[in-house]
């Protein structure tokens, strides 16, 4: 009864739909360009819904976070309609609170699941309930002053491994005379460097049931050897985010290495080098390996608390689960989309004057399929801190080898969070 008590709901909320009857108000609670991206949406959305008012709210990333934590710990009071929520914090709400928010496959989420990546869904998925819907995503690239590579004499399109990223930064040190490097990393202050390779690589802190530590596994000792070598060739700056921003504005770096939405930070922060940048993939750990991985990327969900799901939900399939508006939000602010159809887009397509004329998108979006799974868990923030200070202190030297950092690191983990090391 219980199931055929769901598919009835569903249908009507679909006829519903059909006819446009929806009403009512859908507040979302937000942050800075992303509140911007989904105010985007909203007037196409009203064509389909007009009785729906949509109230957008930007309260700002951590403010969204931490009210988002108080309002589940009171039993859903005072959330919003549309709650916005990063993939590495989510499941923190879903291990902490699982009634919180609502399974979105009551309302037809299921039905979408083949338009996303899979990677997208690992963190938004637990006990088989789809808590929150893809957003945006990001897909790693590496961006590139084409004048500075020029110069220098390096070619893009060959740059297909790490190796050979170091034998370019080489040139580089030679012909700038070691005042231009080719990436700033954050050593130190962020681990994002050996999260991206070690993704692009099959393996995270943790493996996808979230049961075992997994850093210390072959593929996260690729990363973190290759972040070795990257940092011993010279090739490297250090700077924590403002400083990588401060660089990029000086012409201190050659390129800058992360997800996809830091196109908006590089056009935004340096726009007196329109025409001056590119875009190719991540190279590679070996000829003919995976040129792709994720960094960062957000989801929305919806309260169990809502008086207005249905609505809510109606607003999530226009804004996520279409063409139409999740290319709305790239060209709004720049926000990476999620739905594979939207790389098929025309806009996807078209040069982008900022960036030479390339079709940037075309190629970002191109490794969407390709970016292995990883999920954070509840204890990303205990993970990350940890490799944070020991990849900094491999990079001094206090490891003799890779393996032998990330076994400590996989051994302070497993003491952090509790869950054991991997065989």
């Amino acid at each position: 009864m219980k199931k055929l008590f769901l598919l009835s709901a569903l249908a009507l909320a679909t006829a519903a739909h059909a006819q446009g009857s929806l009403s009512g108000t859908v507040t979302i609670w937000s942050w800075d360009v992303a509140a911007k991206a989904l105010q985007s949406t909203v007037p196409d959305f009203n064509k389909k819904y007009p009785n729906v008012k949509v109230n957008v709210v930007d309260l700002g990333n951590q403010n969204v976070y931490d009210r988002g934590l108080a309002g589940c710990a009171a039993g859903g009071v005072d959330l919003p309609d549309i709650y916005s929520i990063e993939n590495n914090e989510a499941e923190v709400f879903w291990a902490r609170f699982p009634n919180c928010f609502t399974d979105l496959n009551t309302l037809g989420a299921d039905k979408l699941a083949k338009a996303f990546p899979a990677f997208k869904w690992t963190e938004l998925t637990a006990n088989g309930k789809r808590y929150a819907m893809p957003w945006d995503s990001g897909p790693v690239a590496m961006f590139y002053r084409r004048d500075l590579y020029q110069q220098a004499g390096i070619n893009p399109a060959s740059i297909r491994t790490w190796d050979d990223f170091i034998a370019a930064g080489r040139k580089l040190n030679t012909k700038f005379g070691n005042k231009v490097k080719m990436a700033t990393i954050a050593n130190g202050q962020d681990d994002e460097w050996f999260r991206m390779l070690a993704n692009q690589n099959g393996c995270f802190y943790f493996d996808n049931d979230a049961s075992q530590v997994t850093i210390a596994r072959p593929g996260c000792v690729t990363a973190l050897t290759t972040i070795k070598k990257l940092n011993d060739a010279g090739v490297l700056a250090v700077g924590d985010w403002g400083g990588q921003i401060t660089n990029i504005k000086a012409g201190k770096t050659a390129s800058a290495m992360f997800g996809a939405w830091y196109e908006g930070t590089i056009r935004t922060n340096a726009p007196d080098q329109k025409g001056k940048w590119g875009v190719y993939l991540m190279p590679a750990s070996k000829a003919g390996g995976v040129r792709a991985a994720n960094l960062g990327g957000s989801a929305l969900a919806i309260p169990s608390s809502s008086k207005n799901k249905e609505a809510a939900f109606a607003f999530l399939q226009h804004a996520l689960g279409t063409t139409q508006g999740q290319v709305a939000m790239l060209k709004s602010q720049g926000l990476v989309p999620s739905l594979l159809a939207a790389s098929k887009d025309p806009y996807v397509a078209q040069g982008q004057a900022y960036w030479g004329n390339q079709k940037v998108w075309q190629t970002i979006l191109g490794t969407l399929g390709d970016v292995p799974q990883a999920r954070g868990t509840q204890y990303f923030q205990d993970a990350r801190q940890v490799m944070i200070v020991v990849q900094a202190d491999y990079l001094k030297g206090k490891y003799k080898t890779a393996q032998e950092a990330l076994t400590d690191a996989a051994r302070k983990i497993s003491s952090a969070t509790g869950l054991p090391v991997a065989k």
